[in-house]
């Protein structure tokens, strides 16, 4: 489990290759999308859906990891993606590339899966504010 100085996460040339992969999820899903010909309101609508989990946080950081993690990994939206293709269902095929599509895009962010210590510490490293840092008083 890392610690708030970070370990666990991944760093340099690592990290950067993680965040241009998630560019180039990111990218092909928004094209894929486009090619399927689906509307984009329900795109604008739909991206950001996948955020709502992280209401699990209310029930304390281990069950907000497992459920952000849950929904921000590929293994829902590509059997979804597979279901829509096969059954020929596009609403299920378009909603897993808008999901897969937000997960890229976070990944490019930085923002990586949760470790359940808190929300802020992440595969790709600690987000947000480092907490030790403190304002400097203006003295007037």
């Amino acid at each position: 489990m890392p610690n708030r100085s970070g370990a666990g996460a991944v760093t340099g040339a690592v990290a950067l290759t993680l965040r241009l992969e998630g560019a180039l999820v990111l990218i092909g899903a928004v094209l894929a999308y486009r090619s399927f010909g689906a509307g984009w309101l329900i795109f604008a609508v739909v991206f950001l859906a996948p955020d709502i989990s992280m209401a699990a946080y209310g029930f304390g950081p281990r069950a907000g990891a497992l459920v952000y993690n849950l929904v921000h990994t590929y293994l829902a939206p590509a059997p979804l993606a597979l279901v829509g293709f096969a059954s020929d269902v596009p609403v299920l095929y378009a909603l897993a590339l808008i999901w897969t599509a937000h997960i890229g895009f976070d990944r490019l962010l930085g923002y990586g899966l949760k470790y359940p210590s808190a929300f802020a510490d992440t595969h790709l490293g600690r987000i947000g504010r480092d907490p030790t840092l403190r304002p400097t008083p203006i003295d007037g």
